[in-house]
């Protein structure tokens, strides 16, 4: 008989579903963590930084960092050793943690030693990748997952937003240097001081990256230009601001007006493939004055200016029409250690919530954000963009984690 009160389940006594007992002996697990050396020279940051290794190491996981991966961010292998990591040697042994963590893409050779069922999370950097790099995903059965394209709860791009942020900070500054006479500059305060009037900024771009970098020029004392495709975009700009400065739509004529009076030029659009036309056309910078400065902080990307030449840090800065033009990619590494923190601060509490939740498929089952930055699971292409621009099928991931 039934027993009053008591609501009745359609299972009986040692009948509960095998799925259920097997998420419930999950729940908590240690799971192990690889932290990977960055190949490419040019990038110095580090996806954890010590203290993130620590309140891992303290909720009962293993993180392995490969020797010397801190070096760009000054964490030496001893500050992860104190923090509870194991620092070893480059080798296939690193590869036997079930996640994986880089800042740039996983090389092909590194690909190679990954084992079926493995989580990696890196960026993507799809303008860089090609079909074999993902066909490789695929036979490898990895679940992978883009920084760039992880979601908060406010559906903002936490990583993007951050690294945004500091490269529009950071363009200001370098341009500010470019413009003293070192680098055969203009010779000029970027700010100017009382009784000179001061320089002049026209920002490309009323995003994250250019609002930072009219704040910094703001708050350096220059003159500040906004241009912004979109007319919500610089309203919110200048809301954010809390300041009238000059702001315009994308009319080449004021445009030009404003880069024949410009000291520097910064540019925080990606120019789009389905444009035919370069924002900026060389006769545009013709008309700049001797010595001023462009900066494009997308040009990997696809540059917004007609003379754009892809530079590296080793070589940062080239003449052309007496205006000196400074296009290197990813500027966050160059303070790579307020990059890894941000960075960092992003990606331990997704690593912590795997631990809790047992595993990644149940991760990304309950954090939507997490979920919209998974591109391939267990070797299932699941972002469609990729799989248009490479010819691959591709599987939507709601669709597919409801089979599971």
């Amino acid at each position: 008989m039934e027993e009053p009160g008591k609501s009745k389940s359609i299972f009986q006594p040692g009948m509960i579903p095998q799925e259920e007992i097997l998420d419930r002996e999950k729940k908590g697990r240690q799971i192990i963590i690889g932290l990977l050396k960055e190949s490419d020279p040019h990038e110095t940051r580090i996806s954890l930084t010590p203290q993130a290794v620590g309140m891992l190491t303290d909720g009962g996981h293993r993180v392995l960092i490969e020797r010397g991966a801190g070096e760009g961010a000054r964490f030496t292998d001893q500050d992860y050793s104190e923090a509870g990591g194991e620092v070893l040697v480059s080798g296939p042994s690193l590869f036997e943690a079930s996640v994986l963590l880089k800042v740039s893409p996983l090389t092909k050779a590194e690909i190679q030693l990954l084992g079926a069922g493995r989580t990696v999370l890196s960026g993507l950097h799809l303008a860089t990748r090609d079909e074999s790099y993902f066909q490789e995903l695929i036979r490898r059965k990895v679940t992978a997952i883009a920084f760039e394209l992880i979601r908060d709860e406010e559906q903002e791009m936490p990583v993007q937003r951050t690294m945004c942020e500091i490269a529009g900070t950071e363009a200001v500054i370098v341009g500010s240097s470019l413009l003293g006479s070192e680098n055969n500059g203009k010779g000029i305060l970027l700010g100017g001081v009382t009784g000179i009037t001061p320089s002049e900024v026209v920002i490309l771009g009323a995003g994250t990256a250019g609002e930072n970098a009219a704040r910094t020029a703001m708050g350096m004392g220059a003159i500040v230009k906004v241009f912004d495709r979109s007319i919500p975009k610089l309203r919110s700009l200048k809301h954010h601001l809390g300041r009238e400065i000059f702001t315009s739509v994308m009319h080449p004529p004021v445009l030009k007006k404003a880069f024949e009076t410009a000291d520097l030029v910064i540019s925080t659009l990606q120019r789009l493939e389905l444009d035919s036309f370069f924002l900026v056309p060389e006769d545009m910078v013709l008309t700049m004055k001797q010595g001023s400065v462009v900066i494009d902080i997308h040009v990997d990307q696809g540059s917004s200016f007609e003379t754009a030449i892809y530079t590296t840090p080793e070589q940062p800065i080239f003449h052309k029409h007496g205006v000196l033009h400074y296009l290197v990619p990813n500027l966050p590494a160059r303070v790579a250690r307020t990059a890894s923190i941000a960075l960092s601060n992003v990606l331990m509490p997704i690593l912590l919530d795997k631990g809790r939740y047992g595993g990644i498929l149940q991760l990304i089952k309950e954090d939507r954000g997490v979920r919209q930055g998974v591109y391939m699971y267990n070797g299932i292409l699941t972002n469609e963009l990729i799989g248009n621009q490479f010819g691959i099928p591709s599987k939507n991931i709601d669709l597919l984690l409801s089979a599971f």
